[in-house]
């Protein structure tokens, strides 16, 4: 696994991923700026908590409770708003590593597009519904790299593997790879909660799902 992200950071110099990087690098800063402004937004305007006092701390937290909630959002939102521009990369990938596999099969603009929707609204009920761990600051890391790893993961997953393999040949490789693919997924959601290194992540996340996915697949499973 570490191989496969290895290689993946290398590749960030390929001319072929650098115009996806670019594009990544840019969706991110929007992506940043559009959920701090809602986050923002929703603290001020609306009472998300029974509880008093925890209302009156987050106004006291005021942009760092903004913040927090971002930095806890930005992993899904990032990775759907990205992941109609990833294919290329995946393609990049398989022309310097994978020659012999020639052309993929061509997913509709309309399917990827209601994918990657669902796949944000999905992430955000799920990491809407964590903050409720925050209360219990031991648990929430273990609870939120979990969940994001299993999400992030199969996103990816599919996102590479549906080009190779039908859904259903796709659905048994996932099952039988769950638990490297759920631990691949949780290293993704802690690249995109680290700052500056979260732009360039879903580029990083995609070329290493290649070699992953290929890896897997040529590897029988006991």
């Amino acid at each position: 696994m570490i191989d496969a992200f290895a290689k993946a950071i290398a590749q960030l110099s390929d001319p072929a991923v650098r115009g996806v990087l670019r594009i990544s690098v840019a969706i991110a800063i929007l992506v940043f700026v559009a959920l701090w402004t809602a986050v923002g937004a929703l603290l001020s305007e609306t009472e998300l908590f029974a509880w008093a006092w925890l209302e009156w701390a987050l106004d006291v937290l005021g942009g760092v409770a903004t913040a927090a909630m971002t930095w806890l959002l930005f992993p899904g939102v990032i990775s759907a708003a990205t992941a109609l521009f990833l294919e290329r990369v995946a393609e990049a990938v398989e022309r310097r590593h994978y020659p012999e596999l020639g052309p993929a099969a061509d997913v509709p603009a309309t399917t990827a597009l209601v994918a990657a929707l669902r796949f944000l609204a999905i992430m955000l009920g799920f990491n809407i519904v964590l903050l409720a761990f925050l209360l219990i600051p031991p648990v929430f890391p273990f609870v939120f790299y979990g969940v994001n790893g299993y999400l992030l993961g199969r996103e990816y997953f599919e996102l590479v593997a549906l080009r190779r393999l039908g859904a259903r040949e796709a659905r048994a490789l996932r099952l039988a790879r769950r638990g490297p693919l759920i631990l691949a997924g949780a290293l993704v959601a802690f690249l995109l909660t680290i700052p500056v290194v979260n732009l360039v992540a879903p580029v990083v996340a995609t070329a290493a799902m290649v070699h992953l996915f290929e890896a897997w697949r040529r590897t029988p499973t006991t």
